[in-house]
């Protein structure tokens, strides 16, 4: 995020790579490097590349001093590198410094609502036959990675949903029933909205599948659409892309059954088991 706003900073003002990097004394190629996000970020760097952008003003550039500050910083998910794939290390990021973060899931309850048990049971389903202590290990990493949520800075979770997430039996029925009461209390917390897509309405906005778009605070920074796959992620963030999604998140939450109607769905499958 942060080398990306670099760059656009950058070829907003018509300035090449090398003039920027005579600027910080170093090469064309450490400017690239930090634009992809592959160097740590010197503050001395950052605040020299945005005074030649013509980044004066002091909250912005404090903004983006900041966010470097953190980019340089190692997460609580680095005890975890030998267990993350770089591709989902750079998800991890970038949903902890999120303000808001907007999800549709089909097939499974989102990573951050996903009580111990389920989330065992989910993580056994690629991982099963590895050893006792690395699945414990990738269990411990989803509930750490939870604790966002009741941090003190904690973003928005506004997930949507389908009512076969909720209905699919992963690691059996007490599992299950382990997981919608999970819910219902994590529908309590005030940043976490919860809605259902119900079978009832047939096609639906989202018929292409998961994904999840992230918001941050900075006004410059622009959101960031995750589209995850078996193997791999795409991290779209180009303005038409978000513009779709966008459209179709807010059309989907419209079609889904409204956030209050929610516990009652919850208990109603409850019931059933």
């Amino acid at each position: 995020m942060v080398g990306a706003q670099l760059r656009r900073l950058r070829e907003a003002k018509g300035i090449t790579g090398d003039q920027a990097a005579d600027v910080i004394r170093a090469s064309h190629s450490k400017i690239s490097r930090m634009e992809l996000g592959r160097s740590p970020f010197k503050q001395r760097d950052v605040a020299d590349l945005l005074t030649l952008y013509g980044i004066t003003a002091a909250d912005e550039r404090e903004t983006m001093l900041e966010l470097a500050r953190q980019a340089s910083t190692p997460g609580w998910w680095h005890q975890f590198n030998d267990l993350l794939p770089t591709w989902f290390e750079a998800y991890i990021g970038l949903e902890g410094a999120a303000r808001t973060i907007r999800s549709y899931e089909v097939q499974f309850v989102h990573g951050l609502l996903q009580c111990e048990d389920y989330a065992r049971a989910v993580v056994g389903l690629r991982h099963g036959r590895t050893d006792l202590d690395d699945l414990e290990r990738r269990v411990a990493m989803r509930m750490r990675r939870q604790q966002l949520l009741t941090s003190a800075d904690a973003p928005t979770l506004w997930a949507i949903v389908d009512e076969a997430v909720l209905t699919r039996p992963w690691g059996g029925r007490d599992v299950q029933r382990a997981q919608l009461e999970h819910l219902l209390h994590i529908c309590e917390l005030p940043n976490v909205t919860l809605q259902i897509v119900p079978f009832a309405i047939g096609g639906h906005a989202a018929a292409g599948g998961p994904f999840t778009i992230l918001r941050f605070d900075a006004p410059d920074l622009p959101d960031v659409v995750y589209l995850e796959q078996l193997t791999s992620a795409f991290y779209l963030d180009k303005r038409s892309d978000l513009d779709d999604y966008t459209v179709v998140m807010n059309t989907l939450s419209i079609q889904a059954e409204p956030p209050e109607a929610t516990p009652a769905i919850l208990r109603s499958i409850l019931k059933q088991l």
